[in-house]
């Protein structure tokens, strides 16, 4: 059954440690400048996350394709970093579908990211059989897909 009242996913939103040395890597890795940046005070917000009186230091970038990221910096005392290991219940990626895999791959390791793979890998089995695919963690441990369709005839 389809929900009827669904539209689409919003954004997708990314917690980090810095959000100016977070857009610094999208930036440099992607070319893409924020859209807003703000330091959000309302009494709202600590309804909303759970944290009485928090502020938060946010952005929003527009990713090509019409995808939204929303960098949160949580401005508490108590942080404790998520493990970065896709296998921990509760991480998430960001995947990015491109068309020239090596060069964004390069690209992304210029910009700070980590490798997690060797390098795109060809996809043999599954839905996405004949695609290139890749991991990388960006500065904060995100991870980061890269991902390149199958060239249709």
């Amino acid at each position: 059954m389809v929900i009827e009242d669904l539209r689409r996913i919003h954004h997708v939103g990314i917690t980090v440690r810095d959000v100016g040395r977070s857009l610094e890597f999208w930036r440099s890795f992607l070319g893409i400048e924020e859209r807003w940046r703000q330091i959000l005070d309302a009494p709202y917000l600590g309804r909303v996350t759970g944290y009485p009186g928090v502020n938060i230091d946010a952005a929003i970038i527009d990713l090509p394709g019409g995808a939204v990221l929303e960098i949160l910096n949580y401005l508490v005392d108590d942080k404790n970093p998520n493990p970065p290991e896709t296998a921990n219940p509760g991480n998430v990626h960001v995947c990015i579908e491109v068309d020239d895999i090596e060069e964004m791959w390069d690209r992304a390791v210029r910009s700070g990211a980590t490798p997690i793979s060797p390098g795109p890998v060809q996809v043999t089995a599954g839905p996405n059989t004949g695609v290139k695919a890749c991991y990388l963690r960006d500065p904060d441990g995100i991870t980061l897909e890269l991902f390149k369709p199958v060239t249709k005839k």
